[in-house]
């Protein structure tokens, strides 16, 4: 396994680009296909194309304050300690692995969006920890435990596609009903798919772990020295007198211990300034977002929880954990830097989307797996189509969006209960994340990391992923 692991994690490192060169590659791959495939000319498809460019548009941004938000509460004081413990506790290289692929997957098991994040600051504070005490792990195959929640996410807590047939109104209401859990998530195949998983992944990541030698450690700077070398670069420019402010914050904020906010009383601070240090402005946010949020939590549980609930609660936690206005402030800038390549990649992905709906390219690649399935072999095959589409169509609700009329009609007529093919889906849509790096932008981002480094060890579990789940919807319906 160390050899397998090692040969594609260098293949994918020379071959595979740049995240943003990848998209722009599966665009280009999409075009053809689609030309070659359906009736639209060169013309219409780029049509095609502009129609579903800005589709993404409040996506790209739910998923923009996913990172911001989660990065400001997982760099506050508190969820600092927290990690820096959890990521202290491995003795050695194989339990660093195993304690850092088994988190991301139970915390994607609960909620796709903490294991998105959650997993790559483990990664990143386990490296940093171990690097610190002396042993030595490879940081990019720790990235790649850190990955194994967006593996295994969509057959959770938050999967899109159940979750959405389990509510009234949906869409494919009128043709399958709305689908308890039992009938999806709750399927024993599902469950049997996550423990393998959960067992599995962490042991393969542990297993590929190449010699010390080779081992390459976490080269990132410590936290702060960033802005400590472009703060004493700056020194010998003019102060203006915000500068001059700025300066004097940042002084008065490092006297606290914890490089955070300082006193609210200081008297060397203005009137605004005091303000943004206070606490009083936070306490009446986050008391009037808890009237809103404990309601809806109870209510609806962390299975009710959407992508606009989770941001809402991502802000209250990290503004109620840092205290003040300005060390909130500070925090989610930091991480709104990381953003970035979310921001610009998206709307690529969704003209690809656009691509695949509009000609018709989608329901071709569907239909021609249907041709040659029966009752036995349907839902592996559609859980492959969803392997490829989700190369195309990386949005979990997107996907559904277009694939699950497709894919529920297929297993109608062949006689197949409809939750079968929901779960198709819903764990082909998640397994191609492992070569995918639209959903590792974020992982990339704060592990400051080439996605050729990681997908080469993520596209192993891939695999052993896809032969459980193959094996699970098969033989254990």
């Amino acid at each position: 396994m160390r050899r397998i692991g090692n040969a594609l994690a260098a293949f994918s490192t020379r071959w595979i680009p740049d995240a943003f060169v990848f998209a722009i590659a599966l665009t280009v791959l999409v075009y053809l296909l689609a030309l070659g495939l359906t009736d639209h000319g060169p013309l219409t498809l780029i049509d095609d194309w502009y129609s579903g460019f800005w589709g993404l548009l409040e996506f790209a941004m739910q998923m923009s304050l996913v990172l911001v938000t989660g990065y400001a509460l997982a760099s506050s004081p508190p969820a600092k300690r927290g990690i820096a413990a959890l990521a202290g506790l491995p003795r050695g290289p194989r339990s660093a692995y195993v304690l850092t692929a088994a988190g991301a997957a139970v915390l994607g098991m609960l909620h796709w969006g903490l294991g998105l994040i959650a997993g790559a600051l483990l990664a990143v504070e386990v490296a940093r920890s171990c690097k610190a005490r002396g042993i030595k792990v490879h940081f990019p195959l720790l990235a790649a435990g850190g990955y194994v929640g967006l593996m295994v996410w969509h057959s959770g807590l938050s999967g899109s596609a159940p979750l959405l047939v389990n509510t009234e109104g949906h869409f494919l209401e009128s043709e399958i009903g709305v689908l308890p859990l039992s009938e999806t998530l709750f399927q024993p195949f599902n469950l049997v798919f996550l423990a393998v998983m959960l067992i599995g992944a962490p042991l393969l990541i542990l297993s590929m772990h190449p010699r010390t030698e080779d081992a390459e450690e976490i080269a990132e700077q410590p936290a702060g020295a960033a802005a400590e070398a472009a703060g004493s670069a700056s020194a010998d420019r003019p102060q203006t007198g915000a500068r001059r402010r700025r300066d004097r914050k940042k002084q008065l904020g490092r006297k606290n211990g914890t490089g955070g906010p300082a006193d609210s009383g200081d008297r060397s601070l203005s009137p605004a300034e005091r303000l943004m240090h206070s606490r009083v402005p936070v306490l009446v946010v986050v008391a009037a977002g808890a009237v809103y949020l404990v309601p809806e939590l109870v209510r609806g549980g962390i299975v009710g929880m959407d992508l606009n609930l989770l941001n809402f609660t991502f802000l209250m936690l990290g503004l109620a954990l840092h205290g003040t206005l300005a060390g909130y402030a500070s925090a989610a800038s930091e991480g709104a830097r990381n953003a970035s390549s979310v921001i610009i990649q998206f709307p690529f992905y969704a003209g690809i989307m656009g691509i695949m709906e509009h000609s018709g390219l989608l329901e071709t690649i569907a239909e021609w797996f249907v041709s040659f399935s029966t009752p036995l072999t349907y839902p592996f095959w559609a859980m492959m189509s969803a392997c490829l589409v989700n190369l195309a169509v990386p949005s979990g609700g997107g996907q559904w969006a277009v694939q699950g009329p497709i894919v529920t009609d297929a297993a109608a007529s062949l006689g197949l209960e409809p939750g079968v093919g929901v779960m198709a889906v819903a764990m082909g849509d998640q397994l191609t994340n492992g070569i995918q790096p639209f959903w590792a932008l974020p992982l990339l981002a704060l592990t400051r990391l080439r996605a050729g480094r990681v997908l080469g060890y993520s596209a192993v579990v891939m695999v052993f992923g896809i032969v459980a789940a193959s094996l699970c919807i098969t033989f254990l319906r």
